[in-house]
């Protein structure tokens, strides 16, 4: 198969604000010791990153090797007012409440609006696949944020899903498999492929 191109998306680790079950978006947080202990056999030809440094961070955990680019557009959606916040911290805020319930038209306070978000992560999304296809990689890792790998696979995934029916865990990466044809014309890839995270006893 050799057209096939392989997209590997990977969350960061655990941070100590995702502990916390804290909104965290362009805000940063330390990795926890947890996370450093993680690995993985997979190797890829080039690697992308978002920009913060819990995404940077992870890299050189997984990748120890790579020198991933940076790019500022792979970051997770601003929470505007709400970063740092709790479910327990907002539940009484009626602007909170209706942002839940309507994610898509309703924007956090001096944040992002799912519009802005999700432009912004195809802008970045094409910068990658404009460099896949002119360096002719076979595969690649991009290491981002949940929101940003669950919006990739609503728009790429070989089903079309609702963004919140796809899973992005800190503990597993997916590979999406295309076609190079689908690739060059930002179509849906033909499979995906998980890649468990193993811990190392000793890391």
């Amino acid at each position: 198969m050799d057209d096939r191109v392989v997209i590997a998306l990977f969350r960061h680790g655990v941070t100590e604000e995702n502990k916390r079950k804290a909104y965290l978006g362009w805000n940063d947080s330390e990795l926890t010791v947890e996370s450093a202990k993680m690995s993985t056999n997979k190797n890829y030809e080039s690697y992308f990153s978002s920009d913060l440094q819990r995404c940077i961070r992870t890299a050189k955990i997984l990748f120890p090797t790579s020198i991933p680019y940076q790019v500022k557009e792979l970051r997770e959606m601003n929470f505007g007012e709400w970063e740092g916040k709790t479910y327990d911290d907002l539940k009484e805020d009626q602007h909170y409440c209706q942002w839940l319930s309507d994610v898509v038209s309703v924007c956090p306070p001096r944040g992002e609006s799912f519009h802005e978000f999700t432009s912004r992560v195809q802008a970045g999304w094409k910068r990658i696949m404009d460099v896949v296809l002119l360096q002719r990689l076979k595969s690649c890792a991009i290491i981002t944020h949940g929101g940003v790998i669950r919006y990739l696979l609503t728009k790429y995934a070989p089903d079309e899903k609702g963004f919140w029916c796809f899973q992005a865990q800190h503990d597993q990466g997916i590979e999406l498999v295309f076609s190079k044809e689908a690739l060059k014309g930002d179509g849906r890839c033909t499979s995906l492929l998980e890649v468990p995270l193993m811990v190392r006893e000793n890391g």
